[in-house]
């Protein structure tokens, strides 16, 4: 059962130390979507004025953890998530605010279910980044796992 958006929102940043450090804010949350910004600030901006790719990535990567913790983080005590590849795409300069919008690639049923079978799922997570006008800058592909305790 997920957790409360609310609760996972509040707490992400204090749990994942990185999230608070860029200052980002998060939107909608639900089992499918996650959706988080990040406001414009000068010293994270590269070498043309835009936000840096290093924090663009953190960014697209935080939207996927928000959405893996709402759906998974009542599971904690059985199984770890985990990234375990993550490819970006930049594909036009950002300028200003960024947001990231995290989406399911699997539905989180069979991932659950996966795990129930004793089986370690792996699944993947789609991460559009896009300007406040709503240009798309930038694409990421992450591939997470939720990986079985050990008793």
């Amino acid at each position: 059962m997920a957790l409360d958006a609310e609760l996972v929102k509040e707490n992400f940043p204090k749990a994942v130390p990185m999230a608070g450090t860029l200052n980002l804010t998060f939107g909608e949350l639900n089992s499918e979507t996650a959706v988080v910004s990040m406001p414009d600030q000068q010293p994270y901006h590269n070498h043309v004025g835009g936000p840096h790719a290093g924090a663009m990535f953190t960014l697209a990567e935080t939207a996927s953890g928000v959405l893996i913790f709402h759906n998974f983080g009542d599971l904690l005590d059985k199984a770890t998530p985990l990234a375990v590849t993550a490819t970006i795409r930049y594909l036009k300069l950002a300028m200003g605010e960024v947001t990231a919008t995290a989406t399911m690639g699997t539905p989180v049923e069979q991932i659950l279910a996966e795990l129930e079978e004793g089986k370690r799922p792996e699944f993947d997570i789609d991460v559009s980044i896009a300007t406040a006008d709503g240009t798309e800058t930038g694409k990421m592909a992450i591939s997470w796992t939720l990986k079985p305790n050990r008793k």
